[in-house]
């Protein structure tokens, strides 16, 4: 068995003790992010990743943990998508999942790509989980309230058609656009060099208590009749909170595949 077998057949039992329906930015969301890492990545680092990637991009490899979805194997690969956070808790203070979360999940990735001895196999699927959930952690509601399963139990109307909050966000939000991924990332405004620089040097930790300091403005959803007035208060949000992910996840890879 390999040193890092990420689908090991050990952890495919483990109990989930808190749950979320893990439905991430929907696929547009993921490509975004992934095309605008693509416009920030150092030579060093777009050398390496075709090297890993061959000819696929970013954007393309984003959405592989939603097209596995469908095979049990990977069952165990749910948790990841996000973390549970009391308003009261930290990170560091709340119950832990011990199947893992998007906080502990990012790490160890992170940790396989760095690692020389990790198998080229290894080293693409921890690529694929990385950008994927660099994303997902960017979503606020993936660092959710437990009693609420991340707004997966808050009933709205959108448009006056039935949804949750949290699909609001994965998807119903960008959706609304009706933007092809490439054209909502081009639209962006770009970010200035000091953003940059300010969003790469942040900490993962840093992120997840960005997400908790949304949630006010995320929640306030009045009645639930949600349409324009909730559409136009949070589109700014979900633009930057996109922004921000890709830019960061240039970053990450720009760190790791630093010419040595």
């Amino acid at each position: 068995m390999q040193r890092y077998d990420i689908v090991s057949t050990t952890i495919l039992g483990l109990l989930l003790l808190t749950s979320s329906s893990a439905s991430p930015w929907g696929a547009i969301g993921h490509r975004i992010v992934g095309r605008i890492a693509e416009q920030h990545l150092s030579a060093e680092a777009r050398q390496q990743l075709q090297a890993l990637l061959g000819p696929e991009s970013l954007a393309q490899v984003s959405t592989w943990l939603d097209e596995i979805r469908a095979d049990p194997a990977w069952n165990h690969a749910a948790p990841w998508h996000y973390v549970n956070i009391g308003d009261d808790e930290t990170y560091e203070t709340a119950p832990k999942n011990p199947g893992g979360d998007v906080v502990e999940a990012l790490q160890r990735f992170t940790t396989v790509l760095r690692d020389p001895q990790a198998s080229q196999q290894d080293k693409v699927v921890a690529l694929k989980f990385l950008v994927h959930f660099v994303g997902d952690i960017h979503q606020p509601l993936h660092v959710g309230r437990r009693d609420d399963q991340g707004g997966n139990l808050i009933q709205v109307r959108w448009f006056g058609e039935p949804s949750n909050l949290h699909k609001v966000w994965d998807e119903q939000l960008i959706e609304a656009e009706k933007l092809s991924f490439s054209e909502f990332a081009a639209f962006l405004a770009p970010p200035t060099a000091a953003e940059v620089v300010t969003w790469q040097q942040s900490t993962v930790l840093a992120w997840v208590r960005e997400a908790m300091h949304l949630r006010p403005q995320v929640y306030d959803i009045g009645d639930g009749q949600l349409g324009y007035p909730y559409r136009f208060k949070q589109m700014p949000t979900v633009k930057e909170r996109l922004l921000r992910a890709g830019v960061r996840l240039a970053g990450l890879l720009n760190t790791m595949f630093a010419a040595r």
